[in-house]
């Protein structure tokens, strides 16, 4: 098995609520730090949401392993942000045998 290349340079975010100062809570996204990452697409889906339509283009991107518990490990429910795209990873596994890597099946949603 080859090893992935890690071209792209990702900021992993965790979501985080903050009051709204009216008894409610807004979210807010806090970068955990930087981890570099192979991006592969799969194939996209068009559907319609509110008065727009958006493209869900599934990706899989694969990263360097980290530890249970750490920071720089993501876990399903946290982001990728790249620039101004945004990648919401949905679940995340172990790539290999050895767990040298780890997958990130996420989606990045873009307004058309």
């Amino acid at each position: 098995m080859s090893s992935p290349h890690l071209n792209r340079s990702l900021v992993l975010e965790a979501p985080m609520r903050l009051s709204d100062g009216a008894g409610g809570f807004t979210r807010d996204w806090q970068p955990l730090g930087v981890l570099w990452a192979q991006v592969k697409p799969g194939s996209g889906k068009e559907a319609a949401a509110f008065a727009a339509t958006v493209s869900r283009v599934p990706l899989k991107i694969i990263v360097r392993a980290a530890p249970y518990g750490t920071p720089s490990r993501p876990v399903a429910g946290q982001r990728f942000r790249e620039g101004d795209r945004l990648y919401h990873i949905n679940a995340v596994a172990e790539k290999d045998a050895h767990a040298r890597y780890l997958i990130c099946f996420a989606e990045e949603e873009v307004a058309s």
